[in-house]
C-alpha cells in the first residue's frame, strides 16, 4: 500500500508502515503488514477508517492467540485496539461493561471479584472480548451469547453501529454481524454470585486448561472447530496424528487439536501441518475439519 493514499492529519494513534505481525501471533510467525494502526479511542479509529481507502484490506488484531499470518505477511492496514479500547466496569444490576480490546481473563477476574456470577467461562479462552463477540467465544459450558446484552462498532466506512442479541445471531463459533465491522465495546449481563465460588471455579478451569492444553508454548489455541456430534482432538487421535511434525511445527502430544510452533518455526509449516491433519482425518473418518483459527496474508 502507497504512503501516499492514507491522510493521517487527523489521526492521533501510532502508525507504522511495514511492520511486523509475528510478535502479534502467539505462533510468532509470519510476515509483515502494510500498515499498523493502533487508534487512541473510538473516535480515532472512526477518522482512520473514514481515511482509510475502501479497497485496502483490513485486519483486526486482538491478542493474537487463534491468529496465523503467512510468511509472506499481509497486504493491507493491520488494527490494534489496545490502550482506550481495554476498560473493564461493573454497572447496576449485575452488568459489566468491557472494551473490544479487554482480555477475557481480566473480564472473568472482576467480574468474580464483584460477586457476579456468570463469567466464569472466559477464564478459559485467551483471547479478547472483540474475539469472544466476533466467534461467539465459549469454553467450559459457557458461551459469549449467555451474558451477551449488546454491542456496539463501526462499519468499514466509520459509521458507528449498535447490536443488541437478534443482530448478532449467535451460533456455534460464529456471529452475523458483516466481516468488516470492528466492534470496539460490549455489555454483559451475569447473576448474583459468591465471589469465593466463582474464585474456586475459575481456578478449577485453569487447572483444566494447565494439565490438558499446551498452555505455555507458541500455539494459537483450539486449532479446528468441534464437527456437529464430535470432538476434533478425538478425530485427530484415531487417525494417529499425536506428536505428527511438519518442520518446525507439531501436534501436541498433550492435546491433539492444538499445533505447536517450535523454535524455527514458519507460518508455511504450521498451516502445512493443519492441512495434513484435516487430509489424514477425512481419509480416515469422512469428517471434514474447518480452522477456528484464522489465517491470513500471503504465502
Amino acid at each position: 500500500m502507497e504512503r501516499r493514499v492514507l491522510d493521517i492529519s487527523s489521526l492521533r494513534g501510532a502508525l507504522h508502515y511495514d511492520a511486523p505481525l509475528a510478535p502479534y501471533s502467539w505462533f510468532r510467525a509470519g510476515g509483515k503488514a502494510d500498515l499498523l494502526f493502533t487508534p487512541e479511542d473510538e473516535d480515532d479509529l472512526q477518522n482512520f477508517l473514514i481515511a482509510l481507502p475502501h479497497d485496502v484490506p483490513l485486519l483486526v488484531l486482538g491478542l493474537g492467540s487463534n491468529l496465523l499470518v503467512r510468511d509472506g505477511g499481509f497486504r493491507g492496514a493491520a488494527l490494534r485496539l489496545s490502550k482506550g479500547f481495554q476498560s473493564i466496569s461493573t454497572e447496576a444490576d449485575f452488568h459489566i461493561r468491557a472494551g473490544a480490546g479487554a482480555a477475557d481473563v481480566k473480564v472473568a477476574r472482576i467480574a468474580a471479584e464483584a460477586g457476579i456470577a456468570g463469567f466464569s467461562f472466559l477464564r478459559g479462552i485467551p483471547g479478547t472480548i472483540g474475539g469472544a463477540l466476533r466467534m461467539n467465544g465459549g469454553a467450559y459450558g459457557g458461551e459469549t451469547k449467555d451474558i451477551f446484552v449488546s454491542a456496539r462498532g463501526f462499519d468499514r466506512a466509520g459509521v458507528r453501529h449498535v447490536f443488541d442479541h437478534v443482530a448478532m445471531g449467535f451460533s456455534y463459533r460464529h456471529c452475523a454481524v458483516a466481516d468488516d465491522v470492528i466492534f470496539t465495546e460490549a455489555l454483559f449481563k451475569g447473576e448474583a454470585g459468591d465471589p469465593v465460588k466463582i474464585i474456586e471455579e475459575m481456578n478449577a478451569i485453569t487447572e483444566a486448561r494447565s494439565s490438558t492444553q499446551p498452555v505455555n508454548t507458541r500455539t494459537g489455541g483450539s486449532t479446528f472447530r468441534n464437527p456437529p456430534g464430535k470432538k476434533a482432538w478425538e478425530l485427530i487421535d484415531q487417525a494417529g496424528l499425536r506428536g505428527f511434525r511438519i518442520g518446525g511445527a507439531e501436534v501436541s502430544p498433550l492435546h491433539t487439536n492444538f499445533l505447536v510452533a517450535h523454535e524455527g518455526a514458519t507460518a508455511a509449516d504450521i498451516e502445512a501441518l493443519g492441512e495434513h491433519v484435516r487430509r489424514r482425518v477425512f481419509d480416515q473418518s469422512g469428517v471434514t475439519l474447518s480452522w477456528e483459527i484464522k489465517i491470513v496474508g500471503e504465502a
